[in-house]
Formats: C-alpha cells, structure tokens, sequence
C-alpha cells in the first residue's frame, strides 16, 4: 500500500469546483473501493424519501428530490461502506498492532469493512476474534467493577441515528453518569453554546427554502465543495436569481468563486456559475472583530440616517417589541475602537465597510457558518456577535433570513437533541425520571476534551466509542493517546479500521457495525432510522444493500446488548425494543414532547420540520427577549503575548479538511481544488512570509507550537507551498497537525479545541529526531518557557 513520490505535485487549479472533475472522481472512488457494479444504483436511492440518508454531512434534502440527490463526497462515504473489501480474524492473523500502527491513516482506511467481533490478546499483540456475548459479558464486566459510573466516558460519533443515540443516552444515565463527550464539542459546540444565550435556541432559525428567497447570504468560514457540495446548488440558484453571496474566509475557496453543477450540463461547458461577489479575508483569529465592526458601521449608519431625515437602517420595530439589551450594545459599539478593530480583524477600514453596506441594502439576510468561526478562543462572543448583527435589522424569524450553523455529521445534532450532552437541562433529566422511574444524575459531566484530561490522570477507566476515530479527532495527540493507553478498557463501534482501535486501553473491543446503507433486518423485518439535519428536519433512512457480514450487528443492537448485560431488564426492555425501531421511537415521543406523534409523522416522505421556538420569534431566554450580548475585544490573548515575544516570526496555524477527506477519514491524497495532489504534509503560506521567513517554495519545514506549558508540541517535514492566504496565516490539513493543538487551548465556554488559530513557529526540517532545543538559536529559548 505504499505511496510513489512521482505522484506528489503542486499543481493549481484553473476550473470551477464541481464540474466533469467531479464526476471523474466519482467513477475513480467507486473503481478502487471495487464496489459492485450491481451497486451503483444504491447512488439514486441516497438522499431520497425511500432511500437512505447519507452518511457524510448534514445538508439537508430537498421536498421534492431531483433524480439524484448526491455529490462528490457522498459518493465518496457510500463507497468506503459498499467496498468489497473485507478485514476478518485472517486480517488481524497476518498483522500485529505495533504493525499496523506504522501504517498512515490513508491506508488503514483502505483494508475495507471490519466483519467480526474482536478482542485484544497482549500477548501476541494481536485482535482475536470473540463472541458478541462474550464481547457483550466483558464490557459489562468493567462498568460493574468500576468504584463510581464517572470513571467511564461515553464518546458518540455524529453517524449515530437518533433510535442508537436515545436508547444510549438512557442506559448511560441509568447506569450513573452525564460523561458524554461527542463529537460536537470538537467541532460545532460553540454555536449550541453561544445561541442559546442570545435567541433561545442552539439550532438553526431558516430551513431550506429560506434559501429561495434570501437576497443576501453572507458565508463566514465554510468551504461548501468539499464539506458540504450540496450546499453549492443553493447558492448557485441564489446567484443566478441576483442574490448577493459575500465570503468571509482567510482562504477563498473554489467552491465559493465558481461553481459547475454536475446536475446542470451546460454548467459543465460553460465553466459554471459565478457565487460570491465579495470575498472579505479576515486574520485568523479575526472573525469576532470583523463582525463586531460591521456591527459598529451599521450603527453608524443608521445614526446617519436618522440624522438626515431618512429611513431606519436598524429594524425599529423588531429592536422594541423583541429585544432585550440593545442600548448596553450600542454603548459599547461606540465606544470601541476603529484602528483596534481594523487591527484585530486583520482587514483595512474599507472591507468592514464594505461588508456592512451590503448587508445593510439587505432586505432578506441569512448568516451562515462552519468550523471557521467555531473553533477559535473567541468563538461563542464571535457567533453572539453574529446574532447581535442579525437582530439589528431584524433578520431571524422571518421569510429568507435567519442564522443557519451548519453541522458536519449527518446526525449530530440528532444527537444532540435525543440527549448526547454532558450538560444536559435539568427539565430534560426530570422527565427521565418521570417517565423511567429512576433518578438520573444531576452533575455536569466531561466532554471530549476533559474526557482525555482525566483519562490522562487516571479518573476515566473505560473508554466507549460510538463511532468516530477518538485518537484522531482531538487535540494534542500524543497526550491524547497516552491517555487512551491509561485506561483499563477501550471500545470502539465502527464499520472500518482506524488508529483508535490501534492506540488502545489495555483491555480492548473492536465492535463491527452496519453502516447507513446496509439493510437492518431485525424480528420485525427491515428496520429504518431517524437523522435530524442542519435545519432540523426529521427524516427515516432505510438502507438497501445486504450486510458486509453476516456477524454485523446494527449499532442499536449493540448498545441494546451492552445496556441489558450491564443494567438488565428491570426498567427497560432493551432487547424487545432491537426487535420493532418503531417501539424505541414510541419511548422517544414519551420524552420529548417535540416528538408526539413520532412513527406518523416521520412515515411522510421527507418527515418533519423541528420548528425552533427562535424561527417563530419566541425567545426562550431568561428576558423572554432576543437577548444583545456585550463582548469586548480581548487584546490580552495566547496569540498577542507569543506575538510579543518572538515578534513577526509568529505564524498562526488553521487546520483544515483536503477535498478527498471526511472528517479524520482519508479517501485519497489529493486535495483537487487547492492544486495538491498526492500529499498531506503540506503548509500553505503567503509568499512574503515565506521570504521573510528564509524559506523557499517547496521547502521542507518543522512546526512547533508556542505554549505556555513547557510541553513540545512539532509537527516534523511539512513542504511549504506558495498560496493566497493571508499574511501571518498559515493552513495545514489534519489529523496530520492535531499534535500541535494544546489541550488546554480552547474556546472560552464550549470548550472546543482552538483548531483554526494555533500559535508556531517554524524552523528548516531537521535530520532525524532532533529535539527542539537543539534547532533553536541560542537566544530562543524562550519558546520552550511561554
């Protein structure tokens, strides 16, 4: 499985995104995951009302669906499940873990689908093959012997259906603990952090055919074609109704330029449609004061107005009749300082000003919103920075406006509201006890990032992994893999192999699952599942190619299996409800009364609309108001004191997905639209950095990060290439650079890791393992204490 360095070039992109590339790479996916030409149909059931919902993001479907409803990616996540190719007890025979360990995450993903239950043996280094009642016996062996339930952790992958995470969600707190880290906190928690507090509510106000007819969409911190390529044919639709589209990204990425639809032929010849109008570039790290500025010059601008006799720029109307704490907001945009601004942002007076005027000409505004704005320090004042802009002229609860925080998985925030969260409201645990007579626990439990903290320091024994690839998704990454060998038992649900399962606790579990599009036949015949997507639309999935294995158990199976060997059936039947999903979905409805009538409504094609209280103008706030939120502009950061001290040599470092990757999933090693092909380390830089620096294009460099806590974090032989980012940024893909993310360097309240504003340095690729104090000048040794 071994990868040819002639294959490696930087070559850049010309096209559109989209377009004839796109469809080539869906034939090449399909070709060398050897999915059964019989198979290629199970494409035009994806995304469809009898179909199965896809596993890869959580854009959400059309009403009336065209003929096919996928993209390039999709077809990318189907085919890493419908592959042909098998791992079973012969696989784990051949192959130590120390073994497989030496192998990069591309090629583990490439041995295909897990087909049994397995079990680490110590003494041969190896995974042997074990019972489902015996793997069932084992888990519930370590939860009984555990002195209290919070020494074990609960993560869930966003993949999870809502039927697998409710009856979780359930056993976990029956059993005596909220330790529910999931993969939100790493990713999204910054927006269900920061709404709540401002609108009531930590989901999206709009729904898909606000789209139709907003006439202004201003995309902060997305990158569409790669993450979410449905969302392109909504803004090409837009653009070419005349709606004005602004990106504000540090990145301009391709998708957002010009887009080719592969549903539209003459796109395909024409070389596509023009999307964004304006691109605003901020620093990274710069977002919350751009937004706060923009904020500031439509104030301005409605003193102007006022002043001269004319219309209001501000929605009066709304301001007084649904607002709370708008005069305090106003003081402080006032107060707040131009050039500090301007500064901080990272962008000169005339963008902010630019930026604001369009969104004052506005008349229908939607605000959307990915990793790019979650995953700095100030995230959570960045997004209520957001809302306070949005609020001023009114635009959320109304026809074409609103916010709309998009999700990365296609069920995570199902998850979420079916209760996968470690602080969970106190109303949602009294109806728990209400309906289930128990007494759930009351104390906040960990999240991801302090589920490694205190795996780290021994307080978490048991690690079970509903999905996802734990090891690789988090921060700090050597930190957070001692802290997964340090507990006593590991877990993983999964479909295919990854490091997670090969970075494990002394004892370990390897569970084989069905993935989404696979046929869950249970006493009852074909089950199907629920997801909820970005804009809250409730739909079912029925999978419609035969199991990989006859030995894989749906992922409600087997948290039902684990749930009745640890706790029996004395409150729930946990085995009967595997047998009917409808059943699970009737215990759900008994929860949430958002869900009554659950089997009924979700049984019409395209299912239902979860209306947020925020999109009908009800402000579920302590002020019963749409709440203005004051946040300063914090000067005293990790970034500005390793900026004092090592001056203009401080980079700062975003992370982010290349084009044939999904999340910590890598299905090739181009990344198409940035001109990389058959490489990861990579390092995009600004060219006057770069000769600022000493470097030159193609030059291999080592990355360490600036930390207070005296710990080395490098990331080693990453090739410099000459891109159009801004000065003082640089980009990097991960997990490749997760190693240089401190685990205590996360955004104030959510706690998310700090992925998109990483302090570094760099320094020429040194020979070997060379330490970092051996490759700094003499007077530099400052790095190491900051």
């Amino acid at each position: 499985m071994s990868h040819s360095k002639t294959s490696e070039r930087i070559q850049p992109y010309a096209q559109a995104a989209g377009g004839l590339d796109s469809l080539k790479s869906t034939t090449v996916t399909l070709i060398k995951e050897k999915v059964p030409g019989s198979r290629y149909k199970t494409l035009f059931h994806q995304n469809q009302p009898d179909g199965f919902d896809c596993p890869g993001c959580a854009w959400p479907d059309r009403e009336h669906t065209s003929t096919f409803e996928f993209c390039e990616n999709g077809v990318k996540a189907v085919a890493a499940e419908a592959t042909s190719k098998r791992i079973g007890a012969d696989f784990f025979a051949r192959h130590t873990v120390a073994e497989l360990l030496e192998q990069s995450d591309y090629e583990l993903e490439q041995h295909g689908r897990l087909t049994e239950p397995l079990a680490y043996d110590a003494a041969s280094d190896r995974y042997l093959p074990i019972s489902w009642d015996d793997a069932y016996a084992r888990v519930a062996g370590h939860l009984k012997a555990l002195p209290h339930p919070d020494q074990a952790s609960f993560y869930v992958s966003g993949r999870t259906s809502n039927e697998t995470a409710f009856l979780f969600q359930l056993f976990v707190r029956m059993y005596g603990t909220n330790n529910f880290p999931d993969c939100s906190n790493l990713c999204h928690e910054s927006s269900s952090r920061a709404l709540p507090q401002t609108v009531g509510v930590g989901k999206a106000t709009v729904v898909l055919d606000d789209f139709e007819h907003a006439d202004t969409i201003m995309v902060f911190g997305q990158n569409p074609a790669t993450n979410h390529p449905r969302m392109l044919n909504e803004l090409r639709a837009a653009a070419k109704r005349g709606a004005t589209i602004v990106s504000i990204n540090p990145l301009k990425e391709k998708g957002l330029d010009r887009f080719a639809s592969p549903q539209h032929p003459l796109d395909l010849v024409n070389g596509g449609a023009r999307i964004s109008s304006l691109f605003i570039r901020p620093t990274l790290g710069g977002d919350f004061a751009l937004i706060k500025g923009v904020a500031k010059r439509v104030l301005e601008l409605d003193d102007a107005a006022v002043a001269a006799g004319g219309g209001r720029v501000l929605d009066a109307a709304f301001l007084a009749e649904h607002c709370a704490g708008f005069d305090a907001f106003a003081a402080d945009l006032r107060a707040e300082s131009w050039p500090d601004l301007a500064a901080a942002a990272g962008v000169p007076f005339q963008d902010i000003d630019a930026l604001a005027q369009t969104y004052a000409q506005g008349k229908a505004v939607i605000a959307t919103w990915g990793m790019g704005l979650t995953q700095h320090r100030d995230s959570v004042a960045a997004i209520q920075m957001l809302s306070n802009l949005m609020m001023m002229r009114g635009n959320i609860g109304r026809l074409g406006a609103g916010l709309c925080p998009v999700r990365g998985h296609s069920n995570v925030q199902g998850d979420r509201t079916m209760g996968i969260e470690d602080k969970p409201a106190q109303a949602f645990l009294d109806r728990l006890r209400d309906v289930y007579g128990f007494e759930p626990p009351r104390e906040h439990g960990l999240d991801a990032v302090d589920t490694i903290k205190a795996m780290l320091d021994g307080r978490v024994k048991v690690f079970f992994g509903l999905g996802g690839n734990f090891a690789m998704a988090t921060p700090d990454t050597p930190r957070t893999f001692e802290a997964l060998r340090n507990c006593d038992l590991t877990v993983q649900i999964s479909t295919k192999l990854n490091r997670s399962h090969l970075v494990h606790g002394r004892d370990a579990l390897i569970l084989p699952t069905l993935g989404r599009t696979e046929i869950d036949r249970q006493k009852t015949g074909p089950q199907g599942v629920t997801v909820e997507d970005s804009m809250c639309m409730v739909h079912l999935s029925y999978g419609i190619n035969p199991p990989a294995s006859t030995q894989l158990r749906s992922e409600t199976d087997i948290v039902a299996g684990i749930a009745d060997a640890t706790l029996g059936a004395g409150k729930v039947d946990w085995l009967g409800h595997v047998g009917d999903y409808a059943s699970i979905r009737d215990e759900i409805a008994k929860v949430f009364d958002a869900f009554h009538d659950f089997n009924a409504r979700v049984a019409k094609p395209g299912g239902f609309h979860l209306t947020p209280a925020s999109r009908e103008r009800r402000w579920l706030t302590p002020s019963g108001k749409a709440q203005f939120i004051v946040n300063a502009l914090e000067k005293d950061t990790p970034i500005a004191r390793a900026r004092a001290l090592h001056g203009d040599r401080l980079m700062v470092l975003m992370t982010a997905r290349s084009h044939d990757q999904y999340n910590t999933t890598i299905y090739a090693l181009d990344d198409r639209y940035r001109g990389v092909y058959g490489q990861r380390r990579i390092l995009l830089i600004n060219r006057e950095d770069m000769v600022r620096l000493g470097f030159a294009d193609g030059e291999r460099v080592d990355i360490f990060t600036v930390w207070h806590d005296g710990i080395e974090r490098r990331a080693d032989g990453f090739r410099l290439v000459e891109y159009d980012i801004p000065s003082g940024c640089l980009g990097a893909y991960f997990p490749e650079t997760n190693p240089l993310i401190p685990l205590d360097s996360v955004a104030d309240v959510s706690n998310t890791p700090t992925s998109k504003s990483v302090p570094v340095l760099l320094r020429r690729a040194a020979a070997g393992s060379a330490r970092l104090r051996q490759q700094l000048p003499d007077n530099d040794d400052r790095l190491l204490e900051l």
